[in-house]
């Protein structure tokens, strides 16, 4: 391999790849189960208590089992860096296929988005999750977590990959997918209206609120550790972060009526 391995792990990849060792396949798994342990614990964060931890561990081990199929040797691309984008890629697969949104959530977050609208034709501008609690007889904080699970879950669904074509090409989400085609001139306008559309309503967010989405989205940091850097807790950052995506979802809801 062209990346700096122990011989001990050089064995392991020669006995895989050259002899189809499935014991040697085994103790990679067991090498490189951290990455899965990794995005279990990131993914499920955000996912309702309802959806089981060991479905979405069974998830993330078929994506890395996956990735030591497909790998390719002669990339300069490490198998650590290839094998997090399949075992995510294989979560986020098997949560949209799933659909793991309870019927409950939805119809919740149906009647949220009504009472919304209507509380902003009432006052002239858009509702806070107290208000739309007190309509719905909700506390704020379901509101903001059944906003926020209605949000990922419409994430997901904006990720999901074209239809199988019959090609050879069949990466997970977001990972090297041919363009062949590019964006429509129409689908290209759209995308820049709304990533411009989402910058301009993350500017009305407070400093908190900025930083928390930043420091999760971009510097891609797990809550306990952005608790840490903040100095509050795992509990608190959940909070701020659940209400900077409620705002956002409810300022940008409005584009699309």
């Amino acid at each position: 391999m062209s990346n700096s391995i122990s011989s001990e792990e050089q064995k392991l990849w020669d006995r895989w790849l050259n002899q189809n060792d499935k014991d040697a396949a085994n103790e990679l798994i067991v090498q490189y189960e951290y990455l899965v342990s990794y995005q279990v614990q990131r993914i499920s964060q955000h996912l309702p208590k309802s959806v089981s931890k060991d479905d979405i561990k069974s998830l993330a081990y078929f994506g890395l089992y996956d990735a030591l199929k497909k790998f390719d040797l002669g990339r300069e691309l490490k198998f650590v860096t290839y094998a997090s984008f399949r075992i995510k890629g294989s979560i986020i697969d098997g949560l949209r296929k799933e659909d793991w949104l309870p019927r409950t959530v939805r119809d919740k977050s149906k009647k949220i988005e009504q009472a919304a609208e209507t509380l902003e034709q009432t006052l002239g501008r858009s509702p806070d999750s107290h208000e739309i609690a007190e309509v719905l007889e909700m506390t704020p904080q379901e509101v903001e977590e059944i906003t926020k699970d209605a949000y990922f879950s419409n994430v997901l669904s904006v990720e999901e990959k074209p239809k199988d074509t019959g090609d050879e090409h069949k990466e997970g989400i977001g990972y090297m997918i041919p363009d062949e085609q590019g964006e429509l001139p129409d689908e290209s306008v759209v995308k820049d209206e709304n990533i411009r559309e989402l910058i301009e309503e993350i500017k009305q967010l407070n400093d908190k609120e900025q930083l928390v989405l930043s420091l999760f989205y971009e510097e891609e940091l797990t809550l306990t550790e952005i608790g840490k850097v903040m100095e509050l807790t795992t509990s608190r950052i959940s909070q701020i972060h659940a209400r900077a995506v409620f705002k956002l979802r409810e300022s940008l809801w409005k584009y699309q009526r």
